[in-house]
């Protein structure tokens, strides 16, 4: 065997070698993967399939929870009810964040107080925020129809009467709307001020630096922010289920979701059920990830 011959055989063994040492390394979170992620799914999957009250045994029906639910109004309600949110919500989150973005984005002082104040809200647990505002939103002693009395304004009932429910839940979706603050605030540092001179330079004001430079800059991130959020609104849960909301108007698809499967004990049909929420999430996905040619800035 020639030199030339043996070097290529000794390449291959080591190329082996260090190929099966990577499987090796990624080998248990590949047993994850199979064990808490790809089979819990396929399992799923049967239990959409069956007539299953989590204690007896399951009875296969085929399609029949999918054709069910379709025939289901409160599915029809708890999924208008949640779409409604995030068309209205997802938007106007993105547009406050940005907003409070730009305002503390510059080294003033006292601007870190007021980043740490704005970033609060995302890392308090769901049921306490639904705890505080369900005193602040009380129509009788609440803290914000007191603020409004104090101004001789009738407050609504909020939560306790189904035109204000909507409402009510956008005020907690904007007042948790620091957690993307972060995230703006980072691309708001990766933009040259060197654009910012040029711009003002030939005589723009402030609002068509932020139209004409911060916001193109900052659409890699608000596309990533526009994504979770789409996902956040239709997975809405925890606020909704301690709140409720009068006419049903509080019942979001997750809350039926949960009902359905730990209130009446329909597993197979909850599950049918999240498989929807899947799939709508999914085309929304790439419905969002389509349009992002058109509207999201790449250098």
């Amino acid at each position: 065997m020639g030199k030339r011959a043996l070097d290529v055989r000794i390449g291959v063994i080591m190329s082996q070698k260090r190929q099966r040492a990577g499987f090796y390394f990624i080998l248990p979170w590949l047993i994850g993967l199979c064990l808490f992620t790809a089979l819990p799914m396929v399992a799923a999957v049967y239990i959409s399939m069956t007539d299953w009250d989590i204690v007896g045994n399951a009875e296969f029906v085929g399609l029949g929870n999918y054709i069910t639910l379709f025939q289901e109004e409160e599915f029809i309600r708890s999924l208008w009810v949640t779409v409604r949110y995030a068309v209205i919500a997802v938007p106007l989150i993105i547009a406050t964040s940005l907003t409070i973005a730009v305002l503390v984005s510059k080294n003033h002082k006292g601007t870190g107080v007021f980043r740490v104040i704005y970033y609060m809200p995302a890392i308090v647990s769901g049921v306490a925020v639904a705890i505080v505002f369900k005193w602040i939103l009380d129509p009788s002693y609440g803290l914000l129809n007191g603020v409004l009395a104090f101004f001789r304004i009738q407050g609504p009932d909020w939560l306790y009467d189904p035109d204000w429910v909507l409402p009510s839940y956008l005020i907690m979706a904007v007042w948790g709307a620091g957690g993307g603050l972060l995230t703006y605030l980072a691309a708001l540092k990766d933009i040259p001020e060197d654009l910012y001179g040029a711009a003002m330079i030939d005589g723009a004001n402030t609002w068509q630096k932020v139209r004409y430079i911060t916001v193109p800059l900052m659409t890699p991130i608000i596309f990533y922010n526009l994504v979770l959020g789409i996902i956040g609104a239709f997975r809405k849960f925890t606020d909704a289920y301690v709140l409720g909301g009068a006419g049903k108007e509080g019942n979001f698809y997750m809350v039926y979701l949960y009902e359905e499967a730990f209130g009446h004990y329909r597993m197979g049909y909850a599950t049918a059920l999240a498989w929807v929420l899947f799939v709508i999430i999914l085309l929304l996905t790439f419905v969002v990830n389509w349009t992002k040619k058109y509207w999201v800035y790449s250098e």
